[in-house]
């Protein structure tokens, strides 16, 4: 069984705590390792006890969130939690995880945890990547040596397996960009494991299971250079 992602929230809010704690208790597969009021203590907690995930707020007493965060040698994938807009880009130069200006939904709360990819080794195979899903209220890790391809779905995307299929709150492109090279987008709509490509035809890729997938025509050359290879 995966060990829990372990969260750290700092943030000066009595309030902040409270709903954060909340969340992440009712949330399969996470973890509170502590809370702290502010960057001094975060920086205490965080030599000591390193943890997966970093809930940060912005605005604090001592320093900023965002300058804290520029002092960490390794830290921490993180998100942001605060009600200030403006920082925005900010915070997306320094790579966070996600942006949530509260007050933010459990829901909301569920997306940016579902953008949390766990540290692998440089050279460590894709397959032993997992895919965290959120589905009826619950949070689940899907390998993605079991997805067979992902199709968009207005405001969701279908991720199917061989056994089951997923309704998941994510964009196209964002998925493209978490599942990396062992997938290849061939349609506007779909995007395949490479593993289970079986036969490239030229309308559409057929799958190992059977599954025929239809090709984009401003997706073939990508395709094709792949196939390529």
């Amino acid at each position: 069984m995966p060990s829990p992602i372990r969260c750290l929230v700092v943030d000066d809010e009595p309030l902040a705590h409270q709903v954060l704690t909340q969340f992440i208790g009712q949330t399969p597969g996470l973890t509170l390792a502590g809370t702290c009021r502010n960057a001094m203590e975060a920086h205490e907690h965080l030599t000591q006890h390193p943890v997966d995930l970093l809930f940060l707020d912005i605005e604090m007493p001592l320093m900023n969130g965002l300058s804290f965060l520029r002092t960490l040698k390794n830290p921490p994938k993180t998100i942001i939690t605060t009600a200030y807009r403006e920082y925005a880009y900010e915070g997306h130069e320094l790579d966070v995880l996600d942006y949530l200006l509260k007050p933010f939904s459990y829901e909301r709360f569920c997306k940016a945890i579902g953008r949390y990819q766990p540290a692998t080794a440089p050279h460590g195979p894709d397959e032993d990547k997992t895919l965290l899903l959120k589905d009826q209220g619950s949070l689940f890790k899907v390998p993605y040596r079991d997805i067979l391809y992902v199709e968009g779905c207005k405001d969701y995307v279908k991720v199917v397996t061989a056994t089951k299929t997923h309704l998941h709150h994510e964009t196209m492109k964002e998925m493209a960009d978490l599942l990396g090279d062992a997938f290849v987008r061939v349609h506007r709509s779909f995007i395949v494991a490479t593993t289970y490509i079986k036969l490239l035809q030229t309308e559409q890729v057929v799958l190992a299971d059977g599954s025929q997938i239809p090709i984009g025509q401003t997706y073939k050359l990508e395709l094709l250079a792949w196939f390529k290879k």
